[in-house]
């Protein structure tokens, strides 16, 4: 048996054999070839598939696959591209996409370079536009409650729309129709690449205004647009519009298309309008209408008042008929007041008489006799309490020979001879004057101690 190591059929090491009429491909060659002839045999294509897997990285980039009911094909979607579609991709909506069929050799597959895409026919729209719908409704940016009432008349108002179309004239025809104002038209797309973006820009814009700015920030904004198809209207359903509407602080009145026609921005607005035509007689009352109330109410309060003037004075009048006249209403207070001063005058009578009773008895005790005695009774007393007084006057004795003694620091007078020595020096006073003197302490005596105190001071 030959052995397999070396069989022509299974060589352990690739030997160029006679009849190889190929040389072997590189992975990456065979790669490129595969791509020069999937390029080459497709180039542009248009599918038609369902979106599936929808996602956009960091970079700007988009990538999706496409399917049907028997396959599946990757897709990619540059940057730019991304950017210019029409519509916000979604999985489950049918489109059909136009570009280019390439391979990619790092993963060995096929995909397509979608270079437009668009949607495959009005149901896939719809189908778009309810998805959209629903999103933005449970985020609640339909709720009836965040909805803001328009103002009565508005002094200014902002309108959203193409300058050059018959909405604008519609627009400031009616209102200057009704009630001439001030109008500020931001001009906008109205349909195709880039016109939601103008329009959700002018929205946010006119919010933006600072009231009493260079321009001037209004009370009312109107989104118009004429009528056409749902494609021609749908940049008024695109999501950036709709939360731009639902963002601004001004109240918006939405009038896309006509009675028919329904978009997004009718769901989020303040408001929604038939027409541009009836969202001018929404945002301003008819002006003649205004006249006639004002004038029915200035006539109305004008009979009011002469009605209660006229109603006061027939009762002021019938107050006068019921009145008591003057003599009847003062009768009884000048009758008191006679009758108090007469009580006044005998009042003062007696008091006049009472107070000279007093008189004549404190006069009595005034007679002279009375007070030579009061004043011999009080000299009387005065005489010994002065005599009570020299009694006990201590200079009074000095006449009789005796001696005060005072400490001279303080003038304190000094009764014991302990007192005298702790004052040391003292002053003598004597009938005839003072003679100051200094204690010292008594020494040794040359007659008999007995005779006299151990604490007798000598005095020098």
């Amino acid at each position: 048996m030959a052995d397999p190591f070396y069989d022509s059929q299974a060589r352990l090491v690739a030997e160029e054999m006679a009849g190889d009429n190929a040389a072997p491909l590189s992975v990456g060659e065979l790669a490129a070839k595969l791509k020069r002839v999937v390029e080459g045999e497709f180039g542009h294509v248009r599918l038609r598939g369902e979106i599936s897997g929808y996602k956009r990285v960091a970079s700007g980039h988009a990538y999706l696959a496409l399917k049907d009911d028997g396959a599946v094909i990757d897709g990619v979607i540059w940057k730019g591209q991304v950017n210019m579609l029409p519509f916000q991709p979604q999985d489950g909506i049918e489109v059909i996409a136009t570009g280019r069929i390439t391979t990619y050799p790092g993963r060995s597959k096929y995909q397509i370079i979608i270079e437009r895409m668009e949607l495959a026919g009005e149901g896939a729209l719809m189908a778009l536009l309810e998805k959209l719908k629903a999103k933005l409704a449970g985020e609640g940016l339909f709720d009836a409650q965040r909805k803001q009432r328009l103002p009565f008349l508005p002094r200014v108002i902002g309108v959203v729309t193409s300058p050059t179309g018959a909405v604008i004239r519609d627009i400031l025809h009616r209102l200057e129709d009704r009630c001439p104002s001030h109008v500020i038209v931001w001009p906008v797309k109205v349909q195709g690449d880039g016109s939601a973006a103008e329009v959700a820009a002018a929205i946010r814009g006119f919010d933006a205004l600072v009231p009493g700015g260079a321009v001037a920030r209004p009370d009312l904004i109107i989104v118009a647009r004429g009528g056409g198809s749902i494609e021609d209207l749908w940049s008024f359903n695109d999501e950036i519009v709709v939360r731009a509407i639902a963002a601004c602080s001004i109240p918006i009145i939405s009038a896309v298309g006509h009675e028919t026609d329904t978009t997004l921005a009718d769901h989020a607005a303040d408001l929604r309008a038939p027409t541009p035509t009836a969202a001018a007689e929404m945002a301003v009352p008819v002006l003649a209408d205004l006249r006639l109330t004002l004038a029915a109410h200035g006539q109305r309060t004008e009979r009011c008042a002469r009605r209660y003037h006229e109603r006061a004075r027939e009762k002021l009048e019938a107050l006068v008929r019921v009145i008591p006249r003057r003599d009847a209403l003062l009768g009884p207070q000048r009758q008191r007041a006679d009758d108090l001063g007469a009580r006044l005058d005998r009042g003062l009578e007696r008091r006049v008489t009472v107070a000279r009773g007093v008189l004549d008895r404190s006069s009595g005790a005034l007679r002279p006799a009375v007070l030579a005695r009061q004043l011999e009774s009080a000299r009387d007393r005065l005489d010994r309490t002065w005599r009570l007084a020299q009694s006990l006057n201590p200079d009074a004795l000095l006449d009789r020979g005796y001696v005060r003694v005072t400490a001279r620091a303080s003038g304190d007078t000094l009764v014991s001879g302990a007192a005298a020595r702790a004052a040391g020096a003292v002053t003598l006073h004597f009938r005839d004057g003072q003679v100051d003197a200094k204690v010292e302490r008594a020494g040794p005596k040359p007659y008999d101690r007995k005779s006299e105190p151990a604490d007798q001071p000598n005095l020098f």
